[in-house]
């Protein structure tokens, strides 16, 4: 089939590898504009706008979906399908009336389930034991759209979301080519989605990315490891931001140390929370790159009995 494909980040990118690589004709990508980057504030295409640049492939990168241009633009290649993976705005529905056989989404959970923005962040946050991928015909609603297929995956004790969404985007890409394979020989048909089982996932905010001491341990941990890499979770100390790379359980009880408190070791740095004590593995003060907790906690002397975050 001759196809659009539209995405942005690198999640998106091996979806695009593996239509390149398929028997479908990748007409033209549609990313987001490029944008700025780095100190010096440079314009970067997007991963996926550079990998279609790469490639040779025609890239649209308009500054509004709903522009009455690019639904011309598109109108012009007569798709036969659209493939959407992580592109970052709602597609109107002009664009979504282009190609013949609709727009097919490659999304990372298990639809309905975690519909909206962070699908991953909120399986890792909410300690899921399993998640996947789904492939559905977009429609207008969020994640609204009936089933092609699904893939699953285990999500294991450790995992970020990073790692989790490296593993998800690899075998999503897979299915996205597989849909298509089926959508042009006739033999897959959607189905439509449970009523039941639906949950959202809405865009992360810059509250969300605060660690609340105040929390269960296990429940501050998992936050921690869905905010990693992307967008990163941080707390304050002596007024400033502190970023917290992914902490550790202890095993130890409930004790003394109260909710945000620090007690350093020679080896360890713990922090109280509403039940056990966790151990900061790594963390990045402002300005300053990543770095050893033991270390971060040597160099700043008398940390022993301070607090992280805000006093409530």
């Amino acid at each position: 089939m001759r196809i659009v494909f539209a995405g942005t980040p690198e999640p998106a990118v091996p979806a695009l590898r593996a239509l390149l690589a398929s028997e479908h004709e990748v007409l033209a990508v549609v990313t987001r504009p490029p944008a700025p980057t780095g100190r010096g504030r440079i314009l970067q295409p997007s991963p996926v706008g550079a990998l279609a640049a790469d490639e040779g492939v025609a890239v649209l990168s308009p500054a509004s979906a709903r522009a009455p241009e690019f639904a011309a633009q598109l109108a012009e290649l007569a798709p036969d399908a659209g493939a959407i993976v992580a592109y970052g705005a709602l597609l109107p529905p002009a664009v979504l009336a282009v190609p013949s056989h609709g727009w097919v989404n490659l999304h990372f959970s298990l639809l309905p389930a975690w519909r909206g923005a962070a699908p991953v962040h909120a399986a890792v946050k909410h300690g899921d034991d399993i998640t996947g991928a789904t492939t559905f015909r977009l429609d207008e609603g969020l994640d609204t759209g009936p089933v092609f297929g699904t893939v699953t995956e285990t999500v294991r004790p450790t995992d970020t979301t990073g790692s989790l969404l490296d593993r998800l985007a690899a075998s999503g890409a897979a299915l996205l080519t597989t849909t298509l394979d089926g959508i042009q020989a006739g033999t897959l048909r959607a189905q439509q989605q449970a009523a039941d089982g639906v949950s959202y996932a809405p865009k992360l905010t810059a509250a969300d990315q605060v660690v609340r001491w105040t929390a269960p341990a296990p429940a501050i941990e998992r936050t921690i490891r869905s905010l990693t890499p992307d967008p990163g979770a941080f707390t304050t100390f002596r007024g400033e931001r502190l970023g917290i790379a992914p902490v550790e359980r202890t095993g130890l009880a409930a004790g003394d140390l109260p909710p945000g408190v620090l007690a350093v070791r020679r080896k360890d740095v713990l922090v109280g929370t509403e039940t056990a004590p966790l151990r900061l593995v790594a963390v990045r003060p402002a300005g300053r790159r990543e770095m050893p907790a033991a270390d971060w906690a040597r160099g700043i002397r008398d940390a022993d009995g301070e607090l992280l975050g805000e006093r409530s």
